[in-house]
């Protein structure tokens, strides 16, 4: 592991002009949950585990009380004869220089012919009742099948878009490969989960990837979260805008 990095192959896969999608934790944590839904819905194999010194200096507790090292996992699906790769994990990597050779090193891994779908939150200070969503692309042609679909583009709405999920699509581009940014609405305070966001995007992969996807297991899942943090969220943002008087309702600045 010289140069920082770990790359375990679980599986040989002969991957034919896939998509990749991206699911990693960030604002509301809605591409994690994202991923990790259709992960577990459609049974996907892993392929790869990536661990690396950009990785943040902790151990994760796991459900035996074992400690697990940061990782990334990569898995794969053929869904309706189109190869679909999925990117999910306990983290980012913590710094600029990590999170160029982390995306670098994803895209190395399939080389050419790869297409492109990180997932992230547009964080407001208050919760959207219907969330909307936004994309970014690599090229106009590319972007345009978003924007047919019913979602916004970005300009002028939010900020620099930070992490892999920026930054994935900004190195695919200079690849000349085919990349979106897919942003949804989201309430951007901390250790908040939106599970109603990530919904959006749900209802859109399943639309667009033909996935198949039980959504209503997701819907139950939803009305029981917001039961438990409403009364949180409530707290907080009482608080903020107490220290926050000058500032805009509605906010929104993609911050990871």
């Amino acid at each position: 592991m010289e140069t920082g990095w770990m790359i375990k192959r679980f599986r040989n896969v002969n991957l034919k002009s896939p998509i990749l999608i991206e699911g990693l934790p960030g604002m509301g944590n809605v591409g994690k949950i994202t991923v990790d839904f259709i992960i577990e819905s459609l049974e996907a194999t892993k392929i790869f585990e990536i661990s690396s010194y950009s990785f943040p200096n902790c151990v994760f507790v796991n459900d035996q009380s074992l400690a697990d090292l940061p990782k990334v996992e990569i898995y794969y699906k053929k869904v309706k004869g189109r190869d679909l790769v999925f990117v999910s994990g306990d983290m980012q990597p913590v710094d600029e220089r990590g999170c160029y050779e982390f995306c670098d090193k994803l895209l190395d891994l399939f080389k050419k012919d790869i297409e492109v779908i990180t997932l992230g939150g547009i964080g407001l200070t208050e919760m959207p009742k219907k969330p909307s969503l936004y994309c970014v692309g690599s090229d106009k042609k590319y972007l345009n099948e978003y924007k047919s679909e019913g979602l916004k583009t970005a300009e002028g709405v939010v900020g620099p878009v930070i992490g892999v999920t920026g930054l994935l699509v900004g190195l695919a581009k200079q690849r000349g490969l085919k990349g979106v940014i897919l942003l949804v609405e989201t309430l951007g305070i901390p250790n908040y989960l939106g599970i109603k966001e990530a919904r959006e995007f749900l209802k859109l992969l399943n639309k667009k990837l033909n996935l198949n996807l039980d959504i209503k297991q997701l819907n139950k899942e939803v009305k029981i979260i917001e039961k438990e943090i409403n009364d949180k969220i409530s707290d907080f943002l009482a608080k903020e805008e107490k220290k926050s008087k000058g500032i805009r309702k509605e906010s929104a600045n993609y911050i990871g």
